[in-house]
């Protein structure tokens, strides 16, 4: 799922091959996401959104529904926030092509899927 607020960086951020669901804010992601936490791999997050949550909020709420969600964060000013965040996972600084997007999200699956399997943490 994406969490972009911009429709016309949605667009950029759903290109090339990974099937999405577009959202325009925090709290219909969670909604949807809580609704039914099985359909969805991996939430790729804007940091900066409208409405009352950002993007570290709703990264949050959802890893306590599904602890090792992947979330890359798409930002284009707040990434020096991430250390303080205490969430894991990778900064995508816009603007930014959409295979590193692509190498982001597999990444993060690859180490959840690490840590279901029982293997290195």
């Amino acid at each position: 799922m994406v969490v972009e607020d911009d429709y016309q960086l949605q667009g950029i951020a759903s290109a090339r091959g990974i099937p999405r669901q577009h959202r325009g804010d925090a709290e219909e992601a969670l909604t949807l996401f809580t609704g039914n936490p099985g359909a969805h791999r991996a939430l790729v997050a804007d940091i900066n959104l409208r409405g009352r949550l950002s993007g570290w909020d709703a990264a949050r709420r959802l890893r306590e529904i599904v602890p090792y969600l992947p979330v890359p964060y798409m930002t284009g000013a707040a990434g020096e926030q991430w250390p303080s965040q205490r969430v894991p996972g990778s900064i995508l600084a816009k603007p930014f092509a959409p295979a590193q997007q692509v190498a982001a999200v597999s990444q993060l699956l690859i180490v959840r899927d690490t840590h279901h399997a029982g293997g290195p943490r």
